[in-house]
Formats: C-alpha cells, structure tokens, sequence
C-alpha cells in the first residue's frame, strides 16, 4: 500500500512537521509513504526515515505570493519546472493513495501544481488531509466545495469535535456529510524520560518567523511575575533572525531544543503562540500553558484555537493585540495555580487513527 503525501509550508514548518509525524505513523501501519514537500528544507523534525522528495522550495511573507528560495518571486518556468517534477514523482510512486494536505480549503496559490496532480490521480483514493481550524474564508467555501466535490473522496480533520468543529471555522460543512472524518489531533506519540528543564519556564515560538515580538514581552513579563526566581529558557526557533539582543537576567535563550518536548513535561509553565503543533504538545506534556496566538495581517485560526481552549480551562490565553508584560505576566501567575490539564482531556490519537482510516477505505 503506497501513499504520495504532499505538503507545503510556506511561514512557519508546522505543516511539515505535522506531515512527518503522520507519515511515521503510516509507515509503522504498514503504509509506504512518499512525502513532497514544497517548503524549504527543515532539519531536526524526525525526516530522516521518511523518502522525501524536495521540489523546487518556495516561501511566502504574506500566505498569497509565493518566492523561490532566493526570495524572489516565481515565473511560469518556475512553475513548470516544479510541476513537471511532482507529476513525474507521482506516476513514478504508483499510489494507492494521494493525500493532500489543506488543499483546497487552503493553498489556492499552489493550483498551478495541485490541480494537474489530481487530474492524474487516476484510481487513487484521495483524501484531504487538514488542521483543526482554517484560516476563514466565507467568499470562497462554494469554490473550495466544488473543487473537493469534483477531484476528493475523503477529508480528514485532524482535530477533536468536543474542541473545535469544522464548522467552527468552515460554514457550509454540512455538503461535506459522509465525508468528513474527524482522527483526534497530531502528535507525536511518545514518552521520553529524564529530568530535563525541571521547574523552568519555557518560552518558545515555534519556526520563529514571527514570534519576536511575543519572546522580547516574555522576557520583560519575568521580572512581573511570581515565577521571577526560576530559570526561563526561551527557544527562539530555527527560522529566527538574530537572537543577540535577547538577553535578560535569569533567563536562557537558544534557537531550538531536541528535547522539547520533554522539557514541557518537565517545565512549571509553558508561554508559547498557538499554533498547532506546539499546542498538542503542550497537551500531550499536559503543561500549564499560556497562548498568545498569532494575529498580524488577519489570521484568526491560533486566535480561535486559544480562545476554544481556554473555555475549556485548558490554557490561559492574551491577545496578541493587548499584549504587554505586565499583562503576560498576570496570565502567567493565573497559570501558574491553575491544575494541569487532565489526561485525556482532548483527542491526541489522531496520526494513528489517520492510518486506521486510509486501511479501511483500501480494503
């Protein structure tokens, strides 16, 4: 059974590094798997037992226009190139199934490559495979609609309905009926041991590419708060600019950790933006936890996302438009005394039950 997965990051690497962990899990069901990706190469996110194949890298500053890895814009040649690449790989992996990550309730800028990928599909299953929440887009949901209903058979949310419905961010969910399948959310399945990063704070941002802002008011909240006498570790991410000038008595800044995830079991609290792979981590470690989503140039999914979890008592949450540190600083505290949340609290099941799936529908 042989799966062509293909995904795109373009801001930050949290599509990858959801695509990773859902490929090691197809892979252990039995599943071979090729993974294209679109993004820059990203090191350090578990690729290395995965078949890659890199096309053509492109980024993005504003999720519309798409720049090569020199940061200029693309040409149709561009295009070409990449295209011709991915239908080649494609035929080549003979796939019994095409997975298609977010597209096309996202990723409209890729249909140059995406649509020609369909229409070669040939007797594949195809599935959809995407977040929890979208990025709203009430103008287009006819559009995306007709698309899915002319080239998919499935769509996988990889999210828990007792959090966040579809529905919550995609209003004409119910032309999906029959279709839609809910898995529990990502991650990484895993239990690491050690005492690493005990009664810290951990501050992080994620890829970095946008997180400054949130990692400079940390780092000014720490004199604030009653956690002012613990060590606060903040990791500025792989795509950070220059970190030298984040500095602060008590605290440690590095760029990324291995052991990430054990350090949020580990930490007193967590302080981190809320996008979706650090949240489910911070789940999974069931890490007292504040969110300050990511909200420049209108996105609203991370914002939906604390918001939802902090209903639930789940994390504490600040606007990234009120942000400030004393503000921070005051969550933290109200963290700080809040339980941990409850094992079990939210779906984490959803990289395997994604493999569970795709066997049911092949047999």
């Amino acid at each position: 059974m042989r799966v062509f997965f293909h995904v795109q990051h373009l801001l930050g690497i949290g599509h990858l590094k959801r695509a990773a962990t859902l490929a090691r899990a197809l892979r252990t069901a039995g599943f071979e798997v090729t993974l294209a990706s679109g993004g820059m190469p990203v090191e350090g996110i578990g690729m290395e037992s995965i078949p890659v194949l890199q096309l053509p890298p492109a980024t993005s500053v504003d999720f519309k226009h798409l720049l090569d890895e020199d940061g200029r814009p693309v040409d149709e040649a561009w295009k070409k190139r990449r295209t011709e690449a991915l239908l080649d790989a494609y035929q080549a992996s003979k796939a019994d199934v095409l997975l298609i990550e977010l597209f096309p309730f996202g990723r409209r800028q890729l249909r140059f490559e995406l649509l020609p990928l369909l229409e070669s599909a040939g007797d594949a299953l195809v599935v959809c495979s995407v977040r929890d929440l979208l990025q709203p887009r009430p103008a287009r949901e006819d559009e995306m609609l007709q698309c899915f209903e002319y080239y998919f058979d499935q769509v996988l949310v990889h999210g828990d309905p007792r959090v966040a419905t579809f529905e919550r961010s995609f209003g004409k969910v119910g032309r999906l009926a029959g279709k839609l399948h809910y898995t529990g959310y990502v991650v990484e399945e895993e239990e690491r041991k050690g005492d690493a990063g005990q009664g810290e704070v951990l501050v992080s941002a994620g890829g970095g590419a946008v997180g400054r802002r949130l990692l400079e008011t940390a780092i000014a909240a720490r004199p604030l708060s009653a956690l002012r006498d613990r060590t606060w570790r903040v990791l500025a991410g792989v795509n950070a600019g220059d970190i030298g000038n984040l500095k602060g008595e008590g605290v440690i800044v590095e760029r990324a950790r291995n052991d990430f995830t054990l350090r949020l079991r580990n930490c007193v609290l967590s302080v981190s933006q809320a996008g979706y792979n650090t949240v489910m981590e911070t789940l999974q470690a069931r890490a007292r936890a504040v969110l300050v989503p990511f909200a420049e140039g209108g996105e609203a999914e991370q914002t939906l996302r604390a918001r939802l979890l902090a209903e639930r008592g789940l994390a504490q949450m600040v606007e990234e438009d009120s942000l400030t540190p004393g503000r921070l600083a005051a969550a933290i505290d109200r963290a700080a005394v809040a339980p941990r949340p409850a094992a079990g609290a939210v779906d984490l099941g959803g990289a395997r039950r994604t493999a569970e799936l795709l066997l049911e529908w092949l047999k």
